[in-house]
């Protein structure tokens, strides 16, 4: 069957149309209209620009991923939208604009989380993959562990109980000067340095899989701002480096206690931070430690999308979801 699918949580706009079945899933299309360069000016995303612009570019994109799926919108079996969470007014868009398609051509609404989604990228990165398993979403919004019991039930078993991983990520590197999002940046930035020259508190919080990252956001920021009113050399790749391993030391260090917690064999990450190459590294080396298989998604699907809200949106099908005129978003 054929899935056209949106994403709009926050500051992409996306759709695709993904071809589902037992046998296989194959990518159609997959079109994104960044907003990058715009938000870049500000730091960080700014909500109703990113509402507007996504009004601006969603109709012509959806022409363009079925033209170039060579798809017909008669041919599609089902529509599916991310609802939330994300930003309020960003979701508002691809909600109301795929629940207008969707009544105007009778075509069955599928609505879809947004974290299921970034999960779901590994389905068409892993044929092989099933549930159930443990999943590690790591993004900007959200750093937190699944239990994944099917394709379309989870639960949420430990998380950040404040800032996310992908948050600290962008904003340190907004103050350090690096390329917004600073993700990417710091990634890069992190192999040139020296990930023991500074000791930065550690947002693991013992015993739970649970973390906190406002401390460390904090205490980097401060060390940062100390050193350059003191007129001191900062080497930014030690700073990038040292925040690195103290994020990813934290995060890996729970894949143990996760993985005894549900008693399963498989780990899976997703989200924005999954593209981090040290994050790759770690939780690999920790899953080979406890014998666990280690699934990450392409690096093209790690981002927001919407070929990973087609492929969740296929399982949500199958399980009998379904949304009328009265769907809505929601931020959290």
């Amino acid at each position: 069957m054929y899935i056209l699918a949106f994403e709009s949580s926050c500051d992409e706009t996306a759709c695709a149309v993904c071809e589902m079945s037992d046998e296989g899933r194959i990518v159609k299309s997959n079109i994104i209209a960044s907003q990058v360069d715009t938000h870049a000016l500000y730091g960080g995303v700014v909500p109703e620009i990113a509402s507007r612009a996504h009004i601006e570019v969603i109709s012509k994109i959806t022409y363009e991923a079925l033209d170039t799926a060579g798809v017909t919108l008669d041919q599609i079996d089902a529509i599916a939208v991310t609802n939330g969470p994300g930003l309020i007014g960003a979701l508002l868009v691809a909600v109301n604009f795929a629940k207008s398609l969707a009544f105007a051509n009778n075509i069955p609404l599928v609505p879809v989380d947004h974290i299921k989604g970034h999960i779901a990228g590994n389905y068409i990165t892993h044929q092989e993959l099933k549930p159930p398993f443990l999943a590690l979403v790591v993004s900007g919004g959200h750093t937190s562990f699944f239990d994944v019991k099917s394709y379309t039930e989870l639960d949420e078993i430990g998380s950040t109980l404040d800032d996310a991983a992908g948050e600290c990520f962008d904003k340190i590197g907004r103050v350090m000067g690096l390329p917004y999002p600073g993700g990417y940046a710091m990634d890069m930035l992190a192999r040139k340095g020296d990930k023991n020259a500074i000791k930065f508190p550690s947002p693991s919080i013992n015993d739970t899989l649970n973390l906190s990252f406002s401390g460390l956001k904090t205490a980097v920021i401060n060390y940062i701002n100390t050193a350059r009113q003191r007129g001191e050399e900062l080497c930014e790749a030690d700073i990038a480096s040292s925040f690195t391993k103290t994020v990813v030391e934290a995060i890996s260090s729970k894949i143990g206690l996760a993985l005894a917690k549900t008693g399963y064999d498989k780990v899976v990450i997703a989200g924005g931070v999954s593209a981090n190459s040290h994050l790759r590294e770690r939780i690999l080396e920790e899953c080979k430690k406890f014998g666990a298989e280690f699934y990450a998604p392409d690096l093209k699907l790690c981002g927001d999308n919407a070929v990973m809200i087609g492929a969740q949106g296929y399982y949500e099908f199958l399980a009998g979801a379904r949304a009328d005129e009265s769907l809505n978003a929601y931020p959290s």
